[in-house]
């Protein structure tokens, strides 16, 4: 099956057109999966040539990927959705930032970042919203802004890694701060945006305006069923094979899979267990995806805040885990897939309606980092809180567990 080349959804209020068009920015974000890497702190020197070279830094080169690197998907947003068009028209700073859109503080020019401060912005302007493109200053969004008739034109539009897959600390607004690579943005609406693109057919935009923020479906614009899945975290894979639910296959296979199926950049991909096969000259998605995967593997789990768990609970929690939980939570991995274990959607409770569209068709035990930052829980975010989580297992598993056993438990989870 040759890949058509259909729209992504994005996750957004649909209420308003502007929303709707954010919606559609967000859509392509990219699933990304990460797996493990050490950083080399040391470049490399060639001195064959008499001169001194220093090797680029792999991870640099994959963190620049990341954040910029659209793979030349504008050919989709810019040429096809139309989504520069409707950002330009609609898309203000605060409507950017109510449907999830985040910006990176530390790209905004100093003297601008005052403006803003003393209310001498005005974020209700889609020009301003043109002027953060132009400091790519809108996370995940790579914007081309040349002046026309002495006015600020957005010409062309294509998204990023870290659309979906980078938050922002808040430390200077609400979705206003220090960039977060790795943690899933779960603000975004992508369905809702998406429906909002004009080549959106009547029957997918009730399918994309079906999803909730922070959920994508990385399959619907190729088999056409609709069971979204939650956006995953991207740090603290280092030691991890497989990063998505059912593990089809290593870190480089989904960055490629997401690039050029669901962002719809330039480049090749090829499955036959599903029956996929893109082809495109050049291909610019492959050369980058060593880099891109160091970065990803470089990405630390985040420490849960001071004070955020009991830590005498948790020490009990931990005996509670060691005990009922890490025959498959296995090791400091956390997770038995490294070994080649998945497990069937009956044997952990879990919906198997996502499972049956993948190669493996069973799901990957998750490895467990930073759990205090990531809900909802489960592929299908079916857990809203840990305490969910522990009632889940303790009935499909049978295990037994006393009302402080459940609370030392959930105590240890946070600390993770």
């Amino acid at each position: 099956m040759t890949v058509s080349r259909m729209p992504l959804p994005i996750v957004t209020s649909a209420a308003t057109s502007g929303r709707t068009a954010i919606a559609l920015v967000l859509i392509g974000a990219a699933l990304t999966a990460l797996s493990g890497c050490t950083r080399n702190d040391m470049p490399e020197i060639d001195t064959a040539a008499g001169e001194i070279s220093v090797a680029p830094d792999p991870i640099d080169e994959g963190r620049r990927t990341f954040r910029f690197e659209t793979f030349g998907n504008e050919q989709f947003w810019t040429d096809t959705a139309r989504m520069h068009e409707v950002i330009q028209q609609s898309v203000s700073p605060a409507l950017a930032l109510e449907v999830g859109l985040k910006v990176d503080a530390d790209a905004i020019p100093a003297d601008v970042a005052a403006a803003i401060r003393e209310g001498k912005v005005d974020l209700n302007s889609p020009a301003t919203t043109l002027t953060l493109l132009k400091f790519d200053a809108v996370v995940g969004l790579k914007g081309t802004v040349s002046l026309v008739n002495g006015k600020d034109s957005l010409m062309g539009l294509g998204i990023t890694c870290a659309l979906c897959h980078s938050n922002v600390d808040d430390s200077f607004a609400p979705g206003i701060g220090h960039r977060q690579d790795g943690w899933a943005n779960h603000d975004l609406n992508i369905g809702a945006i998406v429906a909002l693109s004009p080549a959106i057919t009547p029957a997918q935009k009730l399918v994309y305006n079906s999803w909730g923020p922070g959920k994508y479906d990385p399959r619907y614009n190729l088999d056409g069923k609709n069971t979204p899945i939650v956006l995953p975290p991207l740090y603290g894979l280092a030691s991890v094979t497989n990063e998505t639910y059912t593990a089809d296959g290593p870190i480089s296979y989904w960055n490629a899979y997401v690039a050029v199926t669901q962002m719809h950049g330039r480049g090749n991909f090829s499955d036959p267990r599903l029956g996929i096969s893109v082809s495109q000259s050049p291909d610019v998605v492959t050369p980058r995806l060593p880099a891109l995967r160091s970065y990803q593997l470089s990405l630390e789990t985040p420490r849960p805040p001071s004070g955020s768990y009991d830590t005498t609970a948790a020490a009990g929690g931990r005996a509670v885990f060691m005990a009922r939980c890490a025959a498959c939570h296995v090791d400091a991995t956390s997770t038995d897939n490294n070994t080649g274990v998945l497990h069937a959607p009956a044997e952990t409770g879990m919906d198997s309606a996502y499972a049956s569209r993948t190669v493996t068709r069973k799901y990957r035990t998750t490895p467990l980092r930073a759990l205090w930052q990531h809900a909802p829980y489960f592929h299908d975010g079916s857990a809203p809180t840990l305490a969910a989580v522990v009632d889940h297992y303790d009935r499909v598993r049978s295990l037994r567990l006393s009302d402080g056993d459940k609370r030392n438990l959930i105590e240890y989870l946070k600390s993770l």
